[in-house]
Parts: C-alpha cells; structure tokens; sequence
C-alpha cells in the first residue's frame, strides 16, 4: 500500500473527510523554499496544504486544490512551528534587581497572570507555538496553559512543570537569600523537599496539580543568592526517586544541572534531559550517550549586560560570569561529541520573544544551520513526546512559520521570522499586513 507521502493530494483529501466525516476549507502556504524540520536539505518551491488545523500535504510537488485561499510568501522559507524546551513564562526579569524582588513579594498573583499572557503572545508571535515551561509559581502556568488551550488567551501550547523541585536553601528554594524569620519555611507544595520520601511527596503534589513534566534543580543555578552555581544539590538516592516517580506517573523529568557531579547524578538516575550544563564534562557527555540524555544549552547572549545594569548583587554577577565563560567551551565540545542537543532559551532572563538569537549561537558554536534548526523542530518535539507536530508533513498539526530568504545559507535570517501560523489559524503575516491584506 503507498504511503501517504505519496499519494496524490487529491486522495489525500478524500481519506481526511471521509475519516472525519466533512473536511473543513483548505489553505495553502506557499513560498520559494520549505525545511520540513528533520532532513538535511532545503527543498524548491515549498507548499504546505492545511484543512482542519492540521497539514495534509507538503512539499515541493504538491499541487493546489481548486477553491483553496492560498497565502503566496514569496521569497521565504516556510519552516515548522519552533519550540522552545526551556522557558518561564510566568515571569520576565527587568532591568531593575531590586524591584524585581519586590514586585515577586507584592504584585497580586491576578496581575502576574496577566502579565504571563502578554509574555506567551510575544513567544507565539516570535513563532514558537510550543514551549515546556520549568518553574513557576501559584500555578500561574498551569492556568495559563488551560486558557491557551481554551482560546481565551493567544500563545503557544505549554507543557507545564508547576513548582520546580529541589533541596532546602537550595536553587529551587522560593526563599533563599531572605532572612529565616519572614516567611514560613517551604514544603512540598512549594517545591522543596528533603530526602526520597518527600522527593515523591513533592513530584505527587506537582502532578495532582497538573504537571506535564518534572523540573528539578539538581546543582546551584546562578540566579539564586545562597548557593554555589555548580554545587550538587540532591543526593543519589533523591534523585533516584524523583525520576522514578516522574516516570511511574508517566511525566518526563528534566534536571536544572551547571555543575558536572550533579548532572552526573540525575543522568545516573535516568534525567530526560540535563538543562543549562554550563560545566559538563566529557565523562558526563558520554554517560548522556548511553543513556539517551538531551543536553538543553542556555546560551544567553543578554545575560551579563542585563545583570550589570539591572545592579545584580556581585555574586550573582560573579556567578554569571563563571557560567558564560564555560557555557560556550561546553556547547562546542558537545556538538563535537554529538551530542543529543535540544533548543531551549531560559526566556524571563531575556525577554520572552528574544529567543530567536539562539540560532546564531548554535552556528557560530560549529553547528549547521539545519541542524540548529532541528533542535527547535523535530529534536524538541522528540525531547518533549509531542509526536502530533516538529516537521512539515501530512497528518501533524499545521504549525507553520516562515522566515526570508534561505536559513540554510544564513542563519540569521531566522531573526527576521514574520510569518506565524498555529494549528491552521494565521496569527502573524507581516508581508499582507504591509500590503494592508493580512490574516488575522
């Protein structure tokens, strides 16, 4: 029996409608080139067919049914919706370190809710349709990924995390760095967790909650005040018990990891993914080889420039330096050992919809463009176990973007995306609004 690759468009329609009873109308987007988001080349001319939210053709030979709106691109590539496997959505660090931990104690939990839908617009409109969100707080992410869903609220889909999970005083602890007496030592509910038992305890609560993935903090991070950016911060045994319950309750478990003894640890306790990884070492790369561990590089081009003029205290300046100065060494030396690299930005430490920088890196770092493009495509939709989209192929979810010229050839072209489709529905289309015809 032919594929349905393979099969003429026509056919295709046909076995879409008569599957789901009516097809719906048709749209076709079409440009000069098309990256599909998993092979190695870029084909001439791209066409991708939607009808009911999801694609039922694309390509190069893909013909037009009669009667189809057609978006005409021109010269541009047409790409699959990006995604971004690390992000916080909830908040958006400014340029003020002070009042950023006031507002954290002050602003009412509504008004950092409606804060967190103008940050997932900006994400969708900067052409990420999905994001894993890694901490938050008050289920702001929790709720905001139902209103998504529900089209209440315009932005990508989310996976959510809930609380992230860690040790006391430790990366993840809401109140490290404040004096003992203000608050109410955090539990369970809040993320924070002292041996196996309330590992479980916490990664129950997250998942009863609504967590589609478990975050834990398994060294110091740099934007916390009361620890070391690489110390380890769980045990072998916590750890063992975090991943093996995220696991018995069908959740992925990702581990916030600088430091080397750390990641090592969550690898050994089976971690889907090594986030940050700033100090990785080579006997860690390849205990990730074995294991089938994605290492999800930071590279956050910002990140110093915006602690020093936001007036960071200097060990977390300190910090911060000490992770940049490693991070890039580590990301070449990981492309070089081939590596399992995943696309995820940290967006809240630079501003949410800025992401789109982190193509350069990856190159500049000594990966090939359509590789670098693939960990925002089909290596995040793998990492994320979201098989329904990350490619540009019939039957996934019509989750189009599209950028000028060819990426291929520069990456950087990938700054300049203008075109943004979700799920069929176009929410961004620069070239018609110019020409005062645009989608909405």
């Amino acid at each position: 029996m032919p594929s349905q690759r393979s099969r003429p468009l026509a056919l295709v329609l046909t076995l879409a409608a008569s599957s789901a009873g009516a097809a719906g109308p048709v749209t076709v987007v079409r440009a000069a080139r098309l990256y599909d988001g998993r092979s190695d080349t870029v084909v001439t001319p791209g066409v991708v067919v939607v009808s009911d939210g999801h694609i039922v053709g694309a390509g190069s030979r893909v013909d037009v049914p009669a009667g189809a709106t057609v978006i005409d691109l021109g010269d541009a590539t047409l790409l699959p919706g990006l995604m971004d496997a690390h992000t916080h959505v909830s908040f958006e660090s400014s340029l003020d370190w002070k009042q950023d931990q006031l507002d954290a104690l002050k602003k009412p939990i509504p008004e950092q809710a409606i804060d967190a839908t103008e940050y997932a617009r900006r994400t969708l409109l900067a052409g990420f349709t999905t994001v894993r969100d890694l901490g938050s707080s008050d289920l702001i992410d929790v709720g905001l990924r139902n209103a998504i869903n529900s089209g209440k609220v315009l932005g990508p889909r989310m996976l959510v995390s809930v609380n992230a999970i860690g040790a006391r005083g430790g990366h993840c602890d809401p109140t490290g760095g404040f004096r003992p007496e203000l608050f109410r030592e955090p539990g369970t509910e809040q993320g924070v967790a002292n041996g196996p038992d309330q590992i479980r305890a916490a990664v129950r609560f997250d998942t009863k909650h609504g967590a589609d993935v478990i975050k834990t903090c398994a060294t110091g991070g740099v934007l916390s005040e009361a620890d070391k950016v690489d110390s380890p911060q769980l045990t072998q045994a916590e750890l063992d018990a975090l991943v093996d319950e995220a696991h018995a309750l069908g959740r992925k478990a990702a581990a916030h990891a600088h430091g080397a003894e750390g990641a090592k640890r969550a690898i050994r306790a089976g971690i889907d993914s090594i986030e940050h990884g700033s100090f990785l070492d080579d006997e860690a790369f390849e205990m990730m080889r074995k294991k089938g561990t994605y290492f999800v590089p930071t590279p956050l081009p910002c990140i110093m420039s915006r602690l020093r003029e936001a007036k960071a205290p200097a060990n977390i300046i300190e910090k911060a330096a000490s992770a940049d100065a490693r991070a890039g060494e580590t990301l070449k030396a990981a492309i070089g050992k081939n590596a399992k690299i995943a696309f995820g930005s940290d967006a809240a430490v630079c501003p949410h919809g800025t992401q789109l920088n982190q193509f350069a890196v990856f190159v500049r770092a000594g990966m090939k463009p359509l590789a670098a493009i693939r960990t925002a495509t089909s290596v995040d939709a793998a990492l994320l176990g979201v098989a329904d989209r990350g490619t540009l192929e019939a039957g996934k979810l019509a989750d189009v973007v599209a950028v000028p010229g060819d990426p291929s050839r520069d990456i950087t072209v990938m700054e300049r995306l203008f075109f943004v489709m979700k799920g069929g529905a176009v929410v961004r289309n620069d070239r018609a609004a110019s020409a005062g015809a645009g989608v909405r």
